[in-house]
């Protein structure tokens, strides 16, 4: 036995990831510490509990392919499309998807009930299983257009657009928000939108913990700035019990979802996920299929896989190499690994050996600590 384990690259990569192995341990050991807890918020099985938020330029569907790859459960979301791009613009590329995404949902962003209409309509004949109207962005670009957060402020309006597209398709209809915006912060401001437009018909709602400051700061700013304030939704919750809330911001961890899961319906994880898909994976496992078990390893040889056949049909390969440059973070050889996986030339001919060559780094460095 002591023979087999010695020449086993499953124990050497796991005795050369101590680090991450560790940490992931704890992260299963809190979730099972919950798992049974009675007071923990009741969610109706046949919606999932882990969602991964819409992030522009991050969450195309190379990248949710790869995401799907780590957990089977986690509903997924497109990237912001607008109205008038899905209108007037390349229709089949902004709501292409594999069918392993499923549950995947499109996030639209417009103010028009007729447009939204229309566009939920195209994005159930595709095939999603979720339309969601973005009440959340706070960019300044976004504000010009009169959709986003700035939206928070015209409740009926949004109930409008809720409507029409209730209307137009049979899917789910949800809203993403913020706790408010500028100096309209308070549980009144936030109940009215949310009691508003429920009566249309919408019964989940995304909420980040945050106030979404309209003037003065970036995007990214507002996502850091303005403090997490995740008492405000675990009260929205009690005060609308029938509404399906969910809890979005900051969430980062097993024990983080662990927590808000005693207090709301769900989760919505952003970067966290993206940065450490096998978080994912680690929610899976605890919430829904003790068995499942994947590495950062057998992640990255599935979508190598993808990869080749994505290429095989004219997909340019930097478009999808680019999801796994932060995978090994923190492992030997991770260095490397990336400055392969971003090789400019190699990219430019769309070699798809190169992943084998960045992989190869890594096992390199791990066999020379063994």
């Amino acid at each position: 036995m002591a023979k087999f384990w010695s020449k086993s690259p499953v124990f050497e990569r796991k005795l050369n990831e101590s680090g991450a192995f560790i940490r992931r341990a704890c992260n299963l050991a809190a979730l099972a510490s919950f798992a049974l807890s009675p007071s923990m918020s009741i969610r109706h099985p046949a919606y999932p509990t882990v969602h991964v938020a819409p992030m522009m330029a991050w969450t195309d569907r190379h990248c949710r392919y790869l995401l799907r790859l780590a957990s089977p459960s986690a509903q997924l979301f497109t990237e912001m499309v607008t109205t008038g791009a899905l209108l007037y613009g390349k229709r089949r590329r902004l709501l292409d998807f594999d069918p392993a995404e499923h549950p995947v949902a499109v996030q639209l962003g417009g103010n028009e009930p007729e447009a939204l209409a229309t566009c939920a309509r195209l994005a159930a004949e595709r095939g999603y299983d979720e339309v969601n109207l973005n009440v959340g962005c706070p960019s300044s670009r976004v504000q010009d257009g009169e959709i986003g957060a700035c939206l928070m402020a015209q409740p009926k309006r949004v109930a409008d657009c809720i409507a029409a597209m209730r209307e137009a398709v049979d899917i789910k209809v949800t809203v993403k928000c913020r706790l408010g915006i500028d100096d309209r912060d308070s549980d009144e401001f936030l109940d009215t939108f949310i009691a508003t437009v429920a009566e249309a018909g919408c019964q989940t709602f995304y909420l980040h913990a945050r106030l979404a400051l309209l003037q003065g700061l970036s995007p990214a700013q507002n996502r850091s700035v303005p403090p997490l304030r995740y008492e405000r939704v675990y009260a929205l919750k009690q005060r609308f019990p029938n509404l399906r809330i969910l809890l979005n911001g900051g969430i980062d961890s097993v024990q983080g979802v662990a927590d808000a899961l005693h207090h709301v319906d769900g989760v919505m994880i952003g970067r966290a996920a993206y940065h450490n898909p096998l978080l994912l994976a680690d929610l899976h496992r605890a919430l829904l299929d003790h068995s499942h078990a994947v590495d950062s390893f057998e992640l990255f040889a599935n979508y190598a896989e993808y990869t080749r056949r994505e290429v095989q049909a004219g997909t340019p390969l930097k478009s999808m190499t680019r999801h796994l440059l932060g995978l090994f973070n923190g492992q030997p050889g991770a260095r490397l690994y990336r400055q392969v996986l971003s090789d400019s030339r190699r990219l430019a001919r769309n070699d798809p050996t190169l992943l084998h060559d960045a992989v190869g780094m890594l096992r390199r460095d791990l066999s020379s600590v063994a």
